[in-house]
C-alpha cells in the first residue's frame, strides 16, 4: 500500500477504510463480515479507519474487531454532527459524543475528530423540503467562535490528537473556514469523476469540490477524498431504481460505463483509480461493506492512477 502525507497529520495509506459500509449505511452486512473487512483492511496496509456515530454500529464493530488494541500504526477518526447550537453547548456536546464513541470503540483517544455537519454562511437558507438548517449545518460564525476552540480544548484534554471538518456542499464557506485562524488538520471533500455529492447536497449550490481541495492544499490542510464511486452511481449496477440524485447520477454516468466496457475494465475499479489521481487528494475513504468490495479498491490502488490518455477520455465525456 502506497502512502501519502495528510497535512500535519503525517503519512497515511492512500486508502482509508470508511465506517459507513461496515456500519450498514450502504446496505446490510453481517457483524462477522464487517469485522473481517476491518481486519482485512489492516492486513493489506490500510492504516486509517474513518468512523462516526452517524455510521450506525460501525464504532461498536471496531471495538469488537480490535478489542481496544489497535494494530501498530493504525489510527482512527470519529465525527460529530453538531449543527448550530448555543456557544456554551459546543464543547459539552462534542465531548459527550466523543466519550460515547471511545466507549464503543474501546479506546482512550482518537487521532482525529471531525465536524460532521457542513459549514454554511450564517445567512444561508436551504430550499424547501430540506431538514432544518440548524440541524444539518454549522454556521460559519459558530465554527470560528466556539467549534475551533472546543476542538483545541479536546486536544489539550488528551482525548483527540487533531481535528478536522467536512467540506461538502458550501464550497465558499468551507474555503473561508480554512483561510485564517486555527486550521483543521484535514478536510473531507468529494472526490469522484462526476464531482457529485449526490443526495448529500440539497443546497441548490454547485458543490465545487476541486476548489475546496485546491484551497485546502494551499492552506496546508490534508484532504480525505470521499464518494469515489458516488454511492454506487459509478459502478456496473445500482441496487435501487428511484428518483434519487444517486439514481440520476447512475444514468448520467452511462457513457462512462460504455467507455469502461470498451477498455474491458470494471467501472468501480476505474472510478477508484480516477479518484486516486485527483490532484490534492491525500487519502481516499472507502465506502465498502465487505471483503469483496474492499478487494476491488485494493486492486485499484495496486494498479495505480489512470494513464493520462484514460483521464482525458473520461473528461471528454463531459460528465462534471
Amino acid at each position: 500500500m502506497q502512502s501519502n502525507t495528510l497535512g500535519a497529520f503525517g503519512p497515511v495509506s492512500r486508502l482509508t477504510l470508511g465506517g459507513g459500509g461496515i456500519g450498514q449505511v450502504w446496505g446490510p452486512t453481517s457483524e462477522d463480515d464487517a469485522v473481517a473487512t476491518l481486519r482485512h483492511a489492516v492486513d493489506n496496509g490500510i492504516d486509517l479507519i474513518d468512523a462516526a456515530p452517524g455510521y450506525k454500529i460501525c464504532e461498536a464493530r471496531i471495538g469488537r474487531a480490535f478489542e481496544g488494541k489497535l494494530p501498530r500504526g493504525v489510527r482512527v477518526t470519529t465525527k460529530y454532527s453538531l449543527g448550530t447550537v448555543p456557544e456554551d453547548e459546543v464543547y459539552p456536546r462534542l465531548r459527550r459524543s466523543l466519550e460515547s464513541s471511545l466507549k464503543d470503540m474501546r479506546l482512550e483517544r482518537v487521532d482525529i475528530m471531525l465536524l460532521h455537519s457542513e459549514i454554511r454562511p450564517d445567512d444561508f437558507h436551504y430550499p424547501a423540503g430540506q431538514p432544518p438548517r440548524d440541524e444539518r449545518s454549522t454556521a460559519l460564525s459558530l465554527y470560528r467562535s466556539a467549534v475551533r476552540p472546543a476542538f483545541a480544548r479536546l486536544v489539550e484534554d488528551g482525548l483527540i490528537g487533531h481535528w478536522g471538518i467536512t467540506g461538502i456542499n458550501h464550497a465558499a464557506a468551507t474555503i473561508d473556514a480554512m483561510s485564517s485562524g486555527l486550521l483543521p488538520v484535514a478536510v473531507q471533500a468529494i472526490a469522484n469523476l462526476l464531482d457529485s455529492p449526490g443526495e448529500m447536497n440539497g443546497t441548490g449550490l454547485a458543490p465545487r469540490p476541486r476548489d475546496v481541495i485546491a484551497a485546502a492544499k494551499a492552506a496546508g490542510v490534508g484532504v480525505m477524498g470521499v464518494r469515489a464511486v458516488q454511492a454506487g452511481a459509478l459502478t456496473s449496477g445500482l441496487d435501487r431504481a428511484d428518483n434519487s440524485p444517486t439514481s440520476a447520477d447512475f444514468h448520467r454516468a452511462a457513457p462512462f460505463r460504455e467507455l469502461c466496457a470498451q477498455w474491458g475494465e470494471d467501472p468501480a475499479i476505474v472510478a477508484h483509480r480516477y479518484a486516486l489521481g485527483i490532484e490534492g487528494v491525500d487519502t481516499l475513504v472507502l465506502g465498502v461493506k465487505n471483503v469483496a468490495e474492499l478487494d476491488q479498491a485494493l486492486v485499484a490502488e495496486r494498479q495505480g492512477v489512470l494513464d493520462p490518455d484514460q483521464v482525458a477520455a473520461i473528461e471528454a465525456l463531459g460528465l462534471r
